[in-house]
């Protein structure tokens, strides 16, 4: 490709999004707002960087903090013709580098590195003679894991332990008994965690020259996206890539660091300019995503916090059409509703939106987001008594569930045989072999629930190029389930705000804004509650066309009275005089 073939990979980016991708060599800090389309500006910044012959596309690095959206980039710079860009996790390029180095600079294999600590904490546990339930041994997990991302060393980690909390009822000495084992049942039985992962990638090029002039000669562009999340870990990690060089973009958004309980911090993006005086510092505040209402109540919220950007709903957002009926895809201000309790708020949020569809909108075009997993039952149950298909994000992925492995195993076997008969009816055949049908069964329960997998399979047939073969397409189906790139499914989705993050729906139901959920009652403190606003602005704009909040005054079996999350009163929202479909009516309440 010509510097000349480049121009149309520009085209279509507003003025803020063009200042970022033309800015190729040098220090870049891109503060996108939710909904600005950060994603796009850079993909279409290495894009362009490539095209103009700035870059080469093997010597460039992107990175993230989970599969789907690394996969999500890759897919989209293959789209604009740079496939041969690495786009990665953090611990994906880590554990790349430590398999490649480990064997020159160790001997031998790598280390096996452990997918889940339970196991071995728990044997860890008997080793240091103290009785545990599963639910601590997590806590201990955590702390694990915080303590490495944060750099400190056992002997640092005990000086904090008190500010930190012990978890469960375990006393300090016991919770770093069990954590030393851990570490010696680690060691001796050649293994890594993945915090490990790369703290041990990190030293290799600290103290090996011929690794870092190795990495540092493979790869000289680094794009970071979502850098209000990275740990000090990470970002120690990427100085290490980067050595004295300055070809770094890094892309983020203060307002939603969502996981500093994990070590996230957006100190390293907030003081960019600080650390690279001469950078080019672009804001991106244009919302694509949300209507104007959605963007107001988002902007309130923020009103005030360091680093909130002001964000300005575009007029594209409020003008582009979308297929199905109008009332279906009309725009509504945001609501906020008021129950007498959990049980009859979760029927609530479900019979609006048994409404919603019967006027027309997609189930898939829903969701309801909930602070914590324990609220996730409730609401199942109240979409399936309502007659509403749903699926609970991070319950079991797609291609993990049985019927999916069933139907693909099915797929790829018959692929071996040369067909002449068009893709849907060799995947459709084989899927009905397996008691798919065009038409859903009647009702909600495990049947409907398998026939909305193995139709979400039969709907990929859609997404793919026309002559891809049915090879070809078990093929994709394979890339797919190893990148976690789920397809969706016709179902009203139920997520938790932090699972939430990165996705978008035309519909959101925000529920249980009470004090003691949103906040959540262990957040004690000035930052940790700010942490809880962040969550909440991060559920706010996963909205496009509509918002509905609601909150209920007691708790399941509780007399005690909880009082509306405090960060309700900011948003200026009226609660109506009455819930609908029969539920009882609720107390009228100026918020604001």
């Amino acid at each position: 490709m010509t510097p000349a073939d480049a121009d149309p990979l520009l085209a279509g980016l507003d003025d803020e999004q063009r200042v970022a991708a033309e800015a190729l060599l040098r220090p870049v800090c891109v503060l996108a707002g939710a909904g600005t389309g950060k994603t796009r500006a850079i993909t279409h910044r290495i894009a362009y960087g490539v095209a103009s012959g700035a870059y080469d596309p093997k010597r460039i690095m992107a990175l993230t903090f989970t599969a789907r959206a690394a996969a999500e980039l890759r897919g989209r710079l293959h789209t604009l013709g740079a496939g041969q860009v690495q786009a990665r996790t953090f611990h994906a390029a880590a554990l790349a580098q430590l398999g490649h180095f480990w064997p020159l600079v160790v001997g031998g294999p790598a280390p096996r590195v452990l997918d889940f600590k339970g196991r071995l904490l728990g044997q860890a546990a008997e080793r240091a003679k103290v009785r545990v339930d599963t639910a601590t041994l997590r806590d201990v997990a955590a702390e694990i894991e915080w303590r490495k991302v944060q750099l400190l060393s056992p002997a640092e980690y005990e000086q904090r332990l008190p500010s930190r909390g012990i978890p469960g009822q375990l006393s300090a000495e016991q919770h770093l008994a069990i954590v030393a084992a851990y570490e010696q049942l680690k060691d001796e039985r050649r293994m890594l965690d993945f915090e490990d992962v790369l703290l041990v990638t990190a030293g290799m090029i600290e103290t090996e020259p011929a690794v870092a002039m190795q990495v540092r000669e493979q790869y000289r562009h680094f794009v970071v996206d979502e850098y209000q999340d990275v740990s000090p870990a990470q970002q120690r990690l990427l100085e290490l890539w980067l050595g004295d060089r300055r070809d770094l973009c890094v892309v983020g958004d203060a307002s939603q660091t969502i996981y500093s309980f994990a070590g996230a911090t957006s100190e390293y993006l907030l003081g960019f300019e600080r650390t690279y005086p001469d950078a080019t510092i672009v804001r991106l505040e244009r919302n694509y995503r949300s209507e104007p209402p959605i963007v107001e109540t988002a902007n309130r919220l923020m009103r005030g916090r360091a680093g909130a950007l002001r964000l300005r709903a575009a007029v594209a957002a409020a003008d582009a059409p979308e297929p199905g009926p109008t009332a279906a895809r009309s725009v509504a201000e945001p609501e906020l509703r008021e129950y007498p309790d959990d049980l009859t708020e979760a029927r609530g949020v479900a019979a609006r939106i048994r409404e919603r569809l019967r006027a027309g909108a997609k189930p898939e075009e829903i969701a309801v987001l909930i602070r914590v997993n324990s609220q996730s039952a409730l609401y199942e149950q109240a979409l399936e008594e309502a007659g509403v298909p749903v699926r609970v994000r991070g319950a079991q992925r797609f291609f993990d569930r049985p019927e999916v492995k069933e139907a693909v195993h099915h797929l790829r076997a018959q692929a071996l045989v040369p067909a002449e008969e068009p893709l849907f009816k060799s995947v459709s055949d084989v899927l009905r072999g397996l008691g798919w049908s065009a038409q859903p069964p009647a009702g909600p329960g495990a049947v409907r629930a398998r026939w909305e997998s193995l139709n979400a399979i039969a709907r990929l047939v859609d997404d793919v190029p026309p002559g891809t073969t049915f090879r070809a397409f078990t093929d994709q189906l394979r890339a797919r389930a190893e990148s976690h790139h789920e397809p969706t499914l016709e179902a009203v989705t139920v997520a938790t705000l932090h699972s939430a993050k990165g996705l978008e729906w035309p519909e959101v139901h925000l529920v249980g804004l009470s004090e003691g959920l949103l906040p959540i009652a262990y957040a004690k403190g000035l930052e940790a509650v700010d942490e809880e606003r962040r969550l909440m602005y991060v559920g706010i704009t996963r909205a496009r066309r509509r918002l509905e909040l609601s909150w209920a005054r007691q708790a399941g079996g509780s007399r005690g009275e909880r009082e509306p999350s405090r960060f309700l009163r900011e948003l200026g929202i009226r609660t109506p005089d009455a819930t609908r479909d029969g539920a009882p009516a609720a107390r009228p309440r100026r918020t604001g």
